[in-house]
């Protein structure tokens, strides 16, 4: 009798216990959100590795997140959704807004590579897009208005779960150096702090119940910001732009980055009480995107892309045996030595490190593989430098990939002559169009020569021409040296 007493006892608890947790959340005062966040995309839908690709990441949201399409969820991203992969890089990140609208995302900010193609194309994926893009500090130069004509808003508010959640998106600062900058040469970036403030009192007139933040900006920068700005009732801010995962609490705003590529995500849940207008919980995690099945619609769509672009990128170029990694010297100096081989009127070509997205794999390597590895809308101009300019280009500019030159202690020697860089004598100089245009702080290369000739030779057609030239197979693999 003692025993079935305490059963009836405990089943009675767990009952009172059951029913106060579901009457907190089924308070009329509480409502969940959860905020499942990416960044860096940069069109990876295929994946970089198996199990890894956008598919597999929603089958993953669905079954281990319970995502479900008008629930509690808001998906954002901390920008660069494309411009990557040549099923991306190809089609000027149309193929990639049709992934991203699949899989449901309420909103995205303003990477420095959607400027990639020019503001048209933006524009125009904005268009496609049912989510908006995101950029409380990108102003027209002339009015200083946001350019909501191109589709890019300040900020977007949305309700979930009867939540009013308002949205505020930021861009990197180094925007300017870190897409062609003829590309936003028409657009002002202003500081981050002061577009926020500026934005939220705009946000709030809307009666907003909790405030979040996207931001193609790195967890350094965005530290900064939240202790600055820790007077403002800003819940959370996501990250992007350094590619790094992390959830963690900074001065009572949640801090999210969700790492690159699909690769993985960060996760933050909030409990709101309405009716105080407080958060009363906050959660964070991070996940790895490892999930074991795909989702059969994204990867439909991700298929029917591939197969439309897989005559023109399948076209096989080489074959090699090994992987050449995208900082090694021998891929670097094939890239740079195929445009002298191009143009042999050249002494000289460089190309930013930066503009060299992957490694170049071992196997087949085709068209797309070029694309991915090049995947930027630059072209080859050719530029008349002096010696003393090629120096300080070479020595303190941002990670400049060289050929036609060597060094020798403090020596540079032209490879072609044997002759040493001559600070007076002038030299016929390759480089791609955005460093050009002052991109990477390259500024010294236009003020120079300003009258450069555009080739409109785009800046990876040499490396593939070279490729191709090599007749290699599996008998006879690719060598770089």
């Amino acid at each position: 009798m003692l025993m079935l007493r305490l059963r009836i006892y405990l089943l009675f608890c767990s009952l009172v216990l059951t029913t106060c947790a579901s009457s907190d959340l089924e308070n009329s005062n509480l409502r969940r959100l959860t905020i499942l966040y990416t960044n860096d995309e940069h069109g990876w839908m295929e994946g970089m590795e198996p199990g890894q690709s956008a598919a597999h990441l929603y089958e993953m949201w669905q079954q281990e997140e319970g995502y479900y399409e008008d629930g509690p969820f808001l998906i954002l991203s901390g920008g660069d959704n494309w411009t990557g992969p040549a099923i991306s890089t190809w089609t000027e990140g149309e193929s990639m807004v049709e992934v991203m609208n699949a899989m449901n995302y309420d909103a995205s900010a303003v990477g420095n590579h959607e400027f990639d193609f020019g503001l048209e194309v933006i524009k125009a994926r904005s268009v496609e897009a049912d989510f908006p893009y995101l950029s409380a500090n990108t102003r027209w130069r002339s009015s200083g208005e946001s350019p909501t004509d191109i589709g890019i808003l300040p900020f977007t508010v949305t309700t979930v779960n009867e939540l009013r959640v308002g949205i505020i998106g930021l861009t990197t600062l180094d925007t300017t150096a870190a897409t062609n900058p003829i590309n936003v040469q028409d657009l002002d970036f202003i500081d981050y702090e002061m577009a926020l403030r500026e934005t939220l009192p705009l946000v709030q007139a809307q009666d907003t119940d909790i405030n979040l933040v996207i931001a193609h900006v790195c967890v350094e920068s965005l530290e900064r910001l939240i202790r600055n700005t820790r007077d403002l009732d800003i819940a959370l801010f996501g990250a992007g732009h350094c590619n790094e995962l992390l959830a963690r609490r900074v001065h009572g705003s949640v801090l999210l980055s969700g790492g690159f590529h699909f690769t993985a995500y960060a996760k933050a849940s909030f409990t709101v009480d309405t009716e105080r207008n407080v958060i009363s919980q906050r959660m964070f995690t991070i996940h790895d995107n490892e999930y074991a099945t795909d989702n059969e619609t994204i990867a439909g769509i991700v298929h029917s892309w591939s197969a439309e672009t897989e005559e023109i990128l399948s076209e096989k170029l080489a074959y090699s045996d090994r992987v050449f990694e995208r900082r090694g010297e021998d891929l670097e100096q094939a890239i740079v030595n195929s445009w002298l081989l191009a143009d042999p009127s050249a002494d000289i070509a460089i190309t930013n490190a930066g503009g060299i997205r992957i490694d170049l794999p071992e196997g087949i390597i085709d068209v797309g593989t070029v694309m991915a590895l090049m995947p930027f809308d630059n072209t080859i101009i050719a530029t008349e430098l002096d010696g003393a300019t090629v120096r300080t280009v070479v020595e303190t500019g941002t990670r400049p990939v060289v050929g036609g030159l060597i060094r020798r202690g403090n020596r540079w020697i032209l490879s072609a002559r044997g002759e040493e860089l001559d600070d007076s004598k002038t030299y016929r100089v390759l480089v791609n169009s955005f460093m050009y245009a002052g991109g990477d702080g390259y500024n010294i290369i236009p003020e120079t020569d300003p009258d450069g000739f555009d080739t409109g030779i785009n800046y990876r057609q040499p490396f593939q021409d070279w490729l191709s030239a090599q007749n290699t197979s599996e008998q006879n693999p690719l060598r770089l040296n």
